[in-house]
């Protein structure tokens, strides 16, 4: 029997490695695995040998859409590791009885480290002051504190409430808005409620830590931009989409908000002559906010443990499509 043939856990997760622990713990289990980064590089017809055996794909960010699922008839469990599944085909996996789920929580911590990285960075002024030092000149750039700045917060789930814990040793005073608003843990944790276009005009710093679906795709476009203050950051460790980046490249520009710091991107990899590397004020960074020893681990053994105990006939973990119950195969 081919590899294809004998695959019963497909792994496209680019940081998940053949021999690795996630790799060994799906092994004991008796289950058969395949690491394929990128499936748009196998020949069509082994693409589908392949898809036709798999019992479960452990997924990253490549895109996982209707023509691969369908392609999938044994499918039983897709899990992303992280927390965002617009890459997956949703409708498409709840139409064909598929749970979708997510690691949630795995990178809450990897995240808001990184969001105050990318906000010092940006308010500190790192990368024109590591530039101008590695050119021979000796500029001693003025920056910005974060003590008694308002950080704004569009989305207060698991990461955006790690986020907030953090604002708070820097002395930050906190608004956020999110639609399904935690309001014992605001009060908890000294954060005031505000509605969505309250928090684009009242923050200092504003970080996005929202879903990509259809209601905030493009949340973040010309006229919300223009509507924040003239030294404004934003952070965007979310999803690429829910900015406009045209928009974004035309504000900082011509100095409608301070500047911008973004880790992820509507389309990736970024090209190389994106307008977004290479305007003043807009740091980028590799959609790495996740990507901690830490978290990539503990995401890792809970796609495995959830695909065991699915492919065991337990209940799925973390599904984001629930209405697959009871749809047959």
């Amino acid at each position: 029997m081919s590899d294809a043939e004998s695959t019963d856990v497909l792994i496209t997760t680019a940081f998940l490695l053949p021999g690795d622990e996630v790799d060994e713990t799906l092994r004991a289990a008796g289950l058969r695995t395949r690491h394929e980064p990128d499936l748009t590089a196998l020949p069509a017809e082994e693409r589908a040998r392949l898809l036709s055996r798999v019992r479960a794909i452990i997924a990253g960010t490549q895109p996982l859409r209707a023509d691969v699922l369908e392609q999938a008839p044994n499918l039983e469990i897709v899990v992303r590791t992280g927390v965002g599944y617009d890459s997956v085909d949703v409708a498409t996996a709840t139409d064909r009885g598929v749970p979708v789920c997510v690691t949630a929580g795995a990178n809450r911590q990897a995240v808001a480290e990184h969001v105050f990285a990318l906000m010092l960075a940006v308010a500190r002024r790192v990368p024109e002051n590591i530039a101008n030092l590695a050119a021979g000149s000796w500029q001693q750039l003025t920056g910005r504190e974060l003590r008694g700045a308002t950080l704004g917060i569009l989305g207060l789930g698991s990461i955006g409430k790690a986020v907030a814990g953090i604002a708070r040793g820097f002395g930050m005073d906190v608004i956020a808005y999110d639609p399904y608003f935690d309001a014992e843990f605001a009060v908890a944790n000294g954060i005031r409620r505000a509605s969505l276009d309250e928090v684009v005009a009242e923050a200092d710093f504003i970080t996005l830590h929202l879903f990509l679906d259809d209601s905030t795709r493009n949340l973040i476009d010309a006229g919300r931009l223009a509507a924040m203050k003239d030294d404004a950051i934003l952070v965007n460790t979310a999803r690429g989409g829910i900015v406009d980046e045209r928009a974004l490249v035309e504000a900082v520009r011509d100095g409608v908000i301070g500047g911008a710091a973004l880790d992820v991107f509507a389309a990736e990899p970024l090209p190389a002559d994106s307008p977004l590397l290479h305007t003043p004020g807009i740091l980028a960074t590799t959609h790495v906010a996740g990507a901690t020893r830490e978290a990539r681990g503990e995401s890792g053994r809970m796609a495995a443990a959830n695909v065991i105990g699915v492919l065991a006939g337990q209940a799925p973990q973390f599904v984001v499509n629930p209405d697959y119950q009871g749809v047959p195969a």
